[in-house]
């Protein structure tokens, strides 16, 4: 087997595995919250934390709301609205 066969395979395995991970590709028009604004939510699905990286207390889905309070470093402080109807985190970079 040569040198490019393997790293080509190489590169294809670490594909997989990040596909496998469950990781999500943030939307081409996914943009991060501003302060005191009501952002609707690009991601499909949006875990609501009780702090970051927390417990999770529910999910927005898309094209529900978020009011926008705090942001700190990547995660975002704000009210949830639709089906949960709260206070807490979510992660930025997922509102349209």
């Amino acid at each position: 087997m040569n040198a490019r066969r393997v790293a080509r395979g190489t590169a294809f395995a670490a594909a997989l595995l990040v596909a496998g991970a469950g990781l999500t590709a943030v939307p081409a028009n996914a943009a991060g919250g501003t302060v005191g604004v009501r952002e609707t939510v690009c991601a499909q699905d949006l875990e609501l934390r009780v702090k970051p990286q927390g417990a999770r207390m529910g999910t927005l889905h898309k094209p529900q709301t978020f009011l926008v309070k705090e942001i700190h470093g990547e995660w975002v402080f704000g009210f949830a609205y639709g089906d949960i109807n709260h206070d807490g985190w979510v992660q930025d970079g997922w509102f349209c």
